[in-house]
């Protein structure tokens, strides 16, 4: 190759899909691993203790609860916390304070030293790992992310399976005490797992610019500085954007020149672009800009802004400052602050309260079965056998479910609607079982369902939000959910201390997966009757259109 071809072969920056972000999936397995690993887990290692101090089902719901509301906080405010002191630091805080969590256990000797330790710092910590996790997991895979979540959860499970074995272990070896030092030393890894979540701008791959691949022509400046400068952005393609209704058109000031994309131009725009940046902050700029892998979002949003902002200039006076924008409320603040305007959009809002439904029903079901299994008169020993055969077939799920990814595109909403129904039938089947091998059957068939509700949860969000609103939009969604599971926890717990039906409390949860599966099957099916009602009227017109055409030929 020449030196000429050499200077003149572009590159791109491309997100690594693999190398760093291997680790980036292991480092998300280390806490994930000993948070939701140790909620099924809880009854095993704290239930004689909350028995010697008096507590009831209603407190060990009362802790498990404030964890999620604990976690929800910091959830909300995580995304403008990654921007004021940075995603990683964020995330070794996390950490470090729930390292510091565990470790005030060891000394616990009450439910509100419970409440503290474990609900308190440990779910503020956790509140702070998932978006770190979460959002860097996103950046460093684009092509493959089920295929890669799979393997991370995969991870996540074979630490599940494991632990309550090791809990078993530990607590017949060194006690109650002796399990928690223990366990404080397995979760300080949780820091390790925050250190490695680089930037992904330290490990981007730099790919060759294909010769197909035809960059934008500038856009004409309208006005025309003495010496343009020439300003190119590029943009990182991600998960697709929703297109706009009203089809972008691109003027230029010139009425001759005035054109719309051509059809080859938009499906190009279409294929390259993913996901767009905001650069509206350019709109001042006068000199010419070239945008590079830009979607049509991006370059409507680059052209409204400089059109509005030459207009102002235009209508001001020689010598005339531009009015100074006004101060927005406390009210609109807040709503910028938290990106609240995503609760105005109905399929984001039915996605949240779906999630939260099925999540809590999960969590709690799995949090109560060693309970209930002990009720009905299984050793120790049996019971954390049939808690890691539920994990096991938890692990066999995730390794399908990266398997099946390479081959079988789905989309991640849909995996976890299925999962939703078939754990409804799953649980009715498991309401009426009380024998060890049919025990052991059932929930390792809910365990196996129990991966298609948390591979997929954040690749949900992922592909319904932009790259810029995830960590905001999945910390309202953890908001929701830790609120959610505070206020109806305790009155579940509550109706268990009263009633003493545990049966009645598994069909209270199945409910609530319930309210999950049919509003998003309502959603699928409206959605598809509107668009098939499109498609339908569009077809009308177009045969009309044509019918004119032949009799003005005729």
């Amino acid at each position: 190759m020449s030196k000429s071809e050499s200077k003149s072969k572009r590159y791109k920056l491309e997100a690594p899909d693999g190398g760093w972000g291997i680790l980036v999936c292991i480092g998300m397995a280390l806490p994930f691993t000993s948070a939701l690993a140790a909620l099924p887990s809880f009854g095993l290692v704290f239930g004689d203790f909350l028995k010697s101090i008096g507590a009831e089902t209603s407190a060990m719901a009362i802790i498990t609860s404030a964890f999620f509301s604990a976690m929800s906080f910091a959830g909300l405010f995580s995304g403008s916390l990654f921007q004021r002191f940075g995603m990683r630091q964020i995330g070794v805080l996390g950490g470090v304070l729930y390292f510091l969590g565990t470790g005030l256990q060891v000394f616990a000797t009450s439910t509100m030293d419970l409440l503290v330790a474990f609900s308190l710092i440990q779910g503020l910590a956790f509140g702070l790992m998932v978006p770190t996790c979460y959002t860097t997991f996103n950046h460093y895979f684009v092509k493959n992310r089920v295929m890669w979540m799979s393997f991370a959860q995969t991870l996540i499970g074979l630490g599940s399976m494991l632990y309550p074995i090791v809990m078993q272990k530990l607590m017949q070896m060194y006690g109650f005490r002796g399990c928690l030092l223990v366990l404080t030393g397995i979760n300080a890894h949780a820091i390790f797992g925050m250190l490695v979540m680089h930037p992904v701008e330290w490990h981007m791959r730099k790919v060759p610019i294909e010769e197909d691949e035809q960059e934008l022509k500038p856009l004409p400046a309208i006005q025309e500085p003495a010496k343009p400068t020439t300003v190119v952005v590029r943009v990182q393609p991600e998960t697709p954007l929703k297109v706009n209704k009203e089809e972008p058109t691109f003027q230029a000031p010139d009425p001759a020149v005035d054109r719309r994309l051509s059809h080859a131009e938009e499906q190009m725009l279409k294929v390259i672009s993913r996901r767009a940046s905001s650069i509206t902050s350019l709109g001042n700029w006068s000199g010419p800009v070239v945008v590079s892998d830009a979607s049509p979002q991006m370059m409507h949003s680059l052209q409204a802004s400089r059109r509005q902002s030459v207009a102002v200039s235009a209508s001001l006076a020689p010598g005339q400052e531009p009015p100074v924008p006004a101060k927005k409320s406390w009210v609109r603040t807040i709503v910028d602050f938290l990106d609240l305007t995503l609760l105005k959009k109905p399929i984001y809002v039915n996605i949240v309260l779906g999630i939260t439904f099925a999540l809590y029903s999960d969590i709690t079901f799995f949090t109560l079965q060693p309970v209930y299994l002990i009720e009905l008169g299984y050793s120790r020993p049996d019971t954390a056998t049939i808690i890691a055969i539920g994990a096991a077939a938890d692990l066999s799920s995730r390794i399908f479910l990266a398997v099946t990814a390479v081959c079988i595109q789905v989309p991640s909403r849909y995996i976890y609607l299925a999962g939703a129904v078939l754990t409804v039938f799953a649980r009715f089947v498991f309401n009426g079982i009380t024998e060890f091998t049919s025990m052991a059957y059932i929930t390792a068939v809910i365990g196996f369902l129990r991966t298609w509700l948390h591979v997929p949860l954040p690749l949900v969000f992922a592909d319904y939000l932009s790259k810029e609103r995830f960590a905001t939009g999945y910390g309202l969604f953890m908001f929701t959910q830790g609120n959610a599971m505070f206020l109806i926890g305790p009155i579940v717990g509550f109706i268990r201390d009263m009633t003493k039906n545990y049966i009645l409390v598994f069909h209270i949860l199945n409910g609530f997966m319930i309210l999950c599966a049919v509003p998003w099957v309502i959603e699928v099916l409206i959605v598809k009757f509107r668009r098939r009602s499109k498609i339908e009227r569009n077809n009308v017109d177009h045969e009309e259109t044509e019918n004119q055409n032949q009799a003005v030929v005729h």
